[in-house]
Parts: C-alpha cells; sequence; structure tokens
C-alpha cells in the first residue's frame, strides 16, 4: 500500500510539473529557462542558486519549480521538456537512474554519467559545482559518546536494539538500505520508519528513532550536536553536486555555457553545509542566502540585485 501511494504521488507531482504548477517559485510565473529540484533544502538554495546566476549572466528570465519531488520526478521532468535543468548527484544519476552498480572513483562514475545521459537522454552533465553530498547515516552525540562508536561497522552490534527512519527513496533505492544493511549486517528492531526527510533530525533529537539517513552537507547535524557514522566499507559511491541540462536549451541559448562553467568547482562542503544552516537554522530566505553567496563569489554586483 505504501509503494502504491508512492506512485499515486509521484504521477500526481509530474503532472503537477507537466501544468505548470510550482510549489515553491522565487519569482514571477513563466519564462525562457525552467529549472527544478528535489524536495529538499540543499536543492532548493541550488536551484535558486542557477536561477539567479543564468538571470544574471544571460539575460535570461528563469521560472522556477524548486521542491518538486524526488529523483524520478525531477529526471522525468528535464527528459520531457519540462523543466530545462536540476542539480543531480553523480551517484544518483549512476546507480538510481543508470542502475549501474556502485564503484567508488569519483572521475570514473562522472564520465560514464556525462557519456550515457548524452547518448541515452540527449542531456548534458556540466562541471560539478565543487562538493559532494554523500548519504550520512546520523546518531545522537551522545549515544555516539557512550557507546564509543565512530563507525557504521562498530554500529551494527547495536542496532538490533535500535529503530530506524529513512525517507522512502532511500529505503527503495539501489544505493541505499537494502545494499548498506547487506554490506553492514544492519539489523533493527523494528522495519525502518518511512519519514519526511525534514522531521528525520527532530524525531532523532527527541528519541522517537535512534538512526537516520541524512545528507553529509545538512546544516542541522553540528547545530544538534549529532554525529556522522564512518561509511568504513565505503559501501557510498561518490555523489558529485553536477547540473543536469537539455542539450536542445544549451543549442537554444548558447550563452548559458558559460554560465554554467562559471559555476564549476565554486562551492565547497562546509559553504553548502552554512548556507543550509542559515535557511533551516536561521530560517533566512533561500533568495537572500542565494544572492549573498554570489555576491561573495564576485558572480553577482549588488547593482544587478536591485
Amino acid at each position: 500500500m505504501k509503494r502504491l501511494l508512492c506512485f499515486a504521488f509521484c504521477i500526481l507531482t509530474f503532472a503537477c510539473i507537466v501544468a505548470g504548477c510550482n510549489t515553491n517559485k522565487a519569482g514571477g510565473g513563466g519564462g525562457d529557462i525552467v529549472i527544478g529540484s528535489k524536495n529538499f533544502t540543499e536543492q532548493v538554495i541550488l536551484g535558486e542558486l542557477v536561477a539567479q546566476q543564468i538571470e544574471a549572466k544571460t539575460g535570461l528570465k528563469v521560472e522556477r519549480k524548486l521542491n518538486l519531488g524526488g529523483t524520478g520526478i525531477c529526471h522525468e521532468g528535464v527528459k520531457s521538456g519540462q523543466l530545462d535543468a536540476y542539480i543531480e548527484y553523480t551517484g544518483t544519476a549512476f546507480t538510481s537512474i543508470l542502475k549501474e552498480k556502485t564503484i567508488s572513483n569519483p572521475k570514473a562514475v562522472y564520465k560514464q554519467v556525462k557519456q550515457q545521459y548524452a547518448s541515452k537522454f540527449e542531456l548534458e552533465v556540466t562541471e560539478p559545482l565543487g562538493f559532494e553530498n554523500t548519504f550520512a547515516m546520523v546518531v545522537r552525540g551522545a549515544d555516539a559518546q557512550r557507546l564509543n562508536i565512530a563507525t557504521l561497522s562498530q554500529a551494527a552490534k547495536y542496532t538490533p536494539q535500535w529503530q530506524a527512519g529513512f525517507g522512502y527513496e532511500f529505503i527503495e533505492r539501489e544505493d541505499g538500505f537494502p545494499g548498506l544493511a547487506k554490506t553492514y549486517g544492519l539489523k533493527f528492531e523494528k522495519s525502518p520508519k518511512i519519514m519526511d526527510l525534514g522531521l528525520m533530525y527532530r524525531a532523532l533529537v527527541e528519541k522517537k528513532v535512534d538512526m537516520v539517513a541524512g545528507n553529509s552537507t545538512d546544516g542541522q547535524i553540528a547545530t544538534l550536536n549529532l554525529v556522522i557514522l564512518k561509511d568504513d566499507k565505503q559501501y557510498f559511491p561518490p555523489y558529485e553536486a553536477v547540473p543536469i541540462v537539455r542539450k536542445e536549451t544549451l543549442r537554444k541559448h548558447p550563452k548559458l555555457r558559460e554560465a554554467f562553467k562559471a559555476l564549476g568547482g565554486i562551492i565547497t562542503a562546509k559553504e553548502m553545509q552554512q548556507m543550509n544552516y542559515q535557511v533551516d537554522g536561521e530560517f533566512r530566505k533561500v533568495e537572500e542566502v542565494v544572492r549573498d553567496f554570489l555576491q561573495a563569489k564576485g558572480l553577482l554586483s549588488r547593482q544587478q540585485n536591485r
């Protein structure tokens, strides 16, 4: 039943894209370029960052369709032409979309994703943004200290007494929970709770769950005194953040290439974590956080945002 409900939700969300719905739009309706994002804070920030960069460097008007849903929703959107671009992670593209077996070499993963996206989908994978956001198995700092654990291998002997909380996508995808559980021999007291990504850390702090699958660049990890358990068996593939752009769009608007090229290597993992915290922890507007970041990097002048 849960799978049927999730499938129905995905269909409805994709229908929303086709109909022109927008769940978190920063600008007005319509535009020359449509930028999408998945449904968590970092993705909304990155979608807005791409949108502001394009508007500043090309003069094109951008329509934002942010906070849409999971990987499948955004991938189908950009394939079908309902989206022109969105930010993906190389490991996700490699395992969830291309259905390849995980490998740990970042350059090899990027190369294969770039080649296969071009040949199979007519999509261009531009330069990585500079940071990796891998899955992070997170526990309370007090528990890690009390049990003296720092790795997933060390945690495995305690998980039979724990309750886990994971997002639906992590439970289902090839590089998610099934393979992780097999690699580390993870067994839990009960089946993992399927949770909204935005609620997992609060549930962990309130001891409703004992381990969650977060993201390594989440801003709340340090501020809530949580600990990321080291993936000591290197189960997870590399997850470099990369723009995925329709080749047709790049042919139509050649100046987009320079706009995306300027974003290559611009964001460190620490900077991404800081931006995530500014939105989630300090409750700042995404548009303001992105504008300040681009100005600090010299990609946006104050005059351009007046």
